[in-house]
C-alpha cells in the first residue's frame, strides 16, 4: 500500500478523535443544562428523575453544582482535544516514537472509558461515540503498522 496513504491512515483518525473531543466539550461547556445531554443513562444510574432530585429542598443549589461540575469537564475534555489536534499535527506521527506513544496512551483511555461506560452507563448514546473511537484507533495502528514495513 502507498507510504502515503498509509501516513494518512495514521493520522486522520488522532485530528477526527481531537476534533470530536474538542466540540464534544464545547458542548458541555457551552450547554444550559449539560447534564441533559445524557439524560437517560444518568437517570438509570441516579434510579431517579432530576425533576424530584431538584425538587428536594436539601438539593436546591444541586443544578449550579452540576453545571460547575460539568463546565470544568467540558473544559477539560476540549482542551484534550486540542492538546490532541496539537500533537498531531506537530509530530505529524511521522515517528514510531510519537505513533507508539499515541496509540498506547490512547489504548489506555479506550479501555478505562470502555470499562466505566459498561458498568455505569452501558445505555448511553455515548457507548456509539467509544466504538467508533475504538475503530479509528485499530484504523490508526494497523496503518502504523503498515507503515513500519515501509520505512525499515
Amino acid at each position: 500500500m502507498n507510504p502515503k496513504l498509509l501516513h494518512n491512515l495514521t493520522t486522520i483518525p488522532f485530528l477526527i478523535m481531537g476534533l470530536c473531543a474538542f466540540f464534544l466539550g464545547m458542548c458541555w461547556l457551552f450547554s444550559s443544562e449539560p447534564w441533559m445531554l445524557d439524560k437517560a443513562a444518568n437517570t438509570i444510574l441516579l434510579e431517579e428523575s432530576y425533576e424530584k432530585l431538584f425538587s428536594e429542598k436539601v438539593n436546591r443549589n444541586l443544578p449550579k453544582y452540576l453545571t460547575l461540575l460539568y463546565r470544568f469537564f467540558g473544559l477539560w475534555v476540549s482542551s484534550l482535544g486540542l492538546l490532541l489536534l496539537s500533537y498531531t499535527i506537530v509530530t505529524r506521527m511521522g515517528s514510531s516514537m510519537a505513533r507508539g506513544f499515541l496509540h498506547s496512551t490512547f489504548f489506555l483511555t479506550l479501555v478505562g472509558i470502555s470499562i466505566i461506560e459498561y458498568i455505569f452507563i452501558p445505555s448511553s448514546p455515548f457507548v456509539y461515540l467509544t466504538v467508533v473511537l475504538w475503530l479509528l484507533w485499530v484504523i490508526s495502528v494497523w496503518a502504523g503498522l503498515q507503515l513500519r514495513k515501509h520505512v525499515s
